[in-house]
């Protein structure tokens, strides 16, 4: 019941992210590559319990679905030695989940270039 409709600026974003990373990192592994969140309006991102800096607000980031730890990994070093990137996380539930969130800004040039390897997600 959460609206969860991107303004124009935030679809400028995501356009953003997609043509920088997420279409590259596809190309290189030759598949398609599963997002399991991306944009999410202040609401949603509450609900689900996202930080209240979160950049999936902003249209920034997407986190991507691992279909093993071995292509994680190889993602995680290939978005971390060829792609633009403001954050790079390797985040991980208590129950062995993980997925790797990726954020880029619209001005690259702002990029941090942060590499988390291990986060715990409650």
């Amino acid at each position: 019941g959460i609206d969860n409709t991107p303004t124009d600026i935030i679809v400028a974003r995501i356009l953003n992210l997609c043509r920088l990373v997420l279409e590259p990192l596809r190309q290189a592994y030759g598949k398609p590559i599963i997002i399991s969140s991306g944009y999410r309006c202040p609401a949603l991102n509450k609900a689900v319990g996202g930080v209240s800096t979160s950049q999936h607000m902003k249209g920034e980031a997407a986190d991507l679905h691992l279909p093993s730890m071995k292509v994680g990994w190889m993602w995680f070093e290939y978005i971390k030695e060829h792609l633009p990137f403001d954050q790079l996380i390797m985040e991980h539930d208590k129950n062995g989940n993980y997925w790797i969130h990726v954020s880029c800004k619209e001005d690259v040039t702002k990029n941090r270039k942060q590499v988390i390897s291990n986060l715990l997600k409650k």
